[in-house]
């Protein structure tokens, strides 16, 4: 019989009737647990509580705080090959790759939680005699998390670990394709004696859940991940509460490849950031803009070290890309190759749903490469969170900086050169909050602010110190002696 995996409120777990299936993406007939299907009650019940333990929380010594999530992050620790082993069954990344993840997700904990030891205010000198003036950090109250799939356990980590931090109660909800990483990390957060109503988990609808969480009364702010139309209604909603908000949404990442790059390595760059993970990353390069001079043979040796890409359950060693993470984004790849076939022709490589033999029950779809994609065309505007690469072709570097720029999203740019004039104007000019030079456009580090540009993103970075920035609020004082 399956696991049922309860939602956690006020400090227990809690469960309803009514549960939801989490499957295996690389073979559907595999049940991975059943999970309680939260109720807005649920929520109200969450939030509740959260609001009577921040007091006590915020408290409590940043040292002491911290001391519990190092725990959280030893207990992950020992848990190490099954939680990883989890999100590759749940979200269907290969197991190296969700390795990667867990181990990143332990080290943001441990992050943070050596940040409750620092802590830094403000102290400044004062115009005025024997005049000391200082401002301290304040919790900013009850925290509504709204975390992704496609990263389930770093994501809630690099949301859940500054906020407790600052003192901060917190009340989350992970995507329903991906809910069990997300867990793991409560769990933790349980055993290492997390105090009751600190940490909330309410896993389920979406469009239940999501209404009942930017209403509830003791929310004070919203940190979200996810896709532009849900950010875009969750800025609506709290911004008629006037609640703090932050938003990571949608990119359509552009890498650009001048003549002078290293060749070899530039098209694996290209195809690491492009297809790894499925392709399901925020910060996938899913445009290649490369310049006119080494474009044919660019596109050749991309196109054939794709062919190589091995597809299948990520939990098999020799695999480099896994499943769709569910039949809906398998359906929302299938739609843009079409559409991309419509306006750019053939795919120069994939563009077929792959059913063969051991790919039969899952959702597998070929690493697609297309060229002689133009600006206007929809794949190279749209975000397809995917494994679908667009090739455009460029004049000359500024030719290229001007299409990588010319789109709505902002989140992640890159660029392959040896000259380092242009390696800075490109720095400088990109419209991105994420740059990567000579590396490829995905895979960022926990140590430094994330986060991206016009309709990628709003509000404060995620991630390293800039994180504590919008987890907390600040209490100035004047003090004359």
């Amino acid at each position: 019989m399956a696991q049922l995996f309860s939602n956690y409120i006020n400090g227990e777990w809690v469960s309803r009737d009514q549960t939801f299936e989490n499957r295996n993406p690389a073979n559907t007939n595999e049940l991975i647990g059943n999970f309680v299907k939260g109720t807005a009650q649920d929520i109200n019940d969450a939030a509740a509580a959260a609001a009577a333990a921040l007091p006590a929380w915020s408290a409590m010594s940043g040292p002491a705080r911290g001391n519990i999530l190092f725990k959280a992050a030893d207990i992950l620790d020992k848990k190490f090959e099954q939680v990883a082993a989890d999100m590759t069954r749940e979200e269907g990344k290969t197991l190296p790759e969700a390795k990667g993840e867990v181990r990143r997700a332990i080290n943001i904990l441990r992050y943070f939680a050596g940040e409750g030891s620092r802590m830094p205010g403000m102290l400044v000198p004062s115009e005025r005699d024997r005049v000391h003036m200082f401002a301290l950090r304040k919790p900013i109250g009850v925290v509504g998390l709204v975390t992704p799939w496609n990263f389930p356990s770093a994501i809630p980590a690099w949301k859940l670990a500054p906020a407790l931090i600052c003192g901060n109660t917190v009340l989350m909800k992970p995507a329903s394709a991906a809910p069990l990483s997300a867990w793991r990390i409560v769990e933790a957060l349980h055993e290492a004696g997390i105090p009751k109503g600190v940490v909330n988990f309410v896993a389920g609808s979406g469009g239940t859940l999501g209404q009942a969480l930017v209403n509830a009364a003791p929310l004070k702010a919203v940190s979200f991940t996810g896709s532009c139309e849900v950010g875009q209604w969750l800025h609506q909603q709290a911004s008629a509460r006037h609640l703090r908000i932050q938003l990571e949404m949608g990119g359509k990442n552009p890498t650009i490849v001048l003549a002078d790059a290293d060749f070899s390595s530039a098209v694996e760059n290209v195809v690491n950031a492009a297809f790894f993970s499925t392709g399901q990353k925020c910060t996938a390069t899913s445009r290649a803009i490369v310049e006119d001079a080494i474009y044919d043979r660019f596109v050749a040796a991309v196109v054939e070290r794709t062919k190589k890409l091995k597809v299948g359950d990520g939990m098999q060693p020799g695999i480099d890309i896994g499943p769709c993470v569910d039949e809906g984004q398998m359906e929302t790849d299938l739609r843009y190759i079409e559409i991309g076939r419509q306006e750019s022709g053939e795919p120069r490589c994939g563009g077929r749903r792959l059913t063969e033999g051991a790919l039969a029950n899952g959702y597998f779809v070929e690493p697609t490469v297309f060229a002689g994609v133009e600006e206007s065309h929809t794949i190279a505007r749209e975000e397809i969170f995917g494994p679908v690469l667009a090739i455009m072709r460029a004049k000359d570097f500024e030719d290229a900086m001007r299409i990588a720029n010319n789109i709505p999203f902002g989140l992640s740019s890159s660029i392959q050169t040896t000259n380092l004039s242009r390696a800075f104007e490109f720095i400088y000019r990109a419209e991105a909050g994420l740059l990567t030079v000579n590396l490829p456009s995905a895979g960022v580090e926990y140590q430094l602010p994330f986060g991206g540009a016009k309709d990628s993103s709003f509000g404060p970075k995620e991630q390293g110190p800039a994180a504590l920035e919008f987890y907390s609020d600040y209490k100035t004082v004047y003090l004359k002696y």
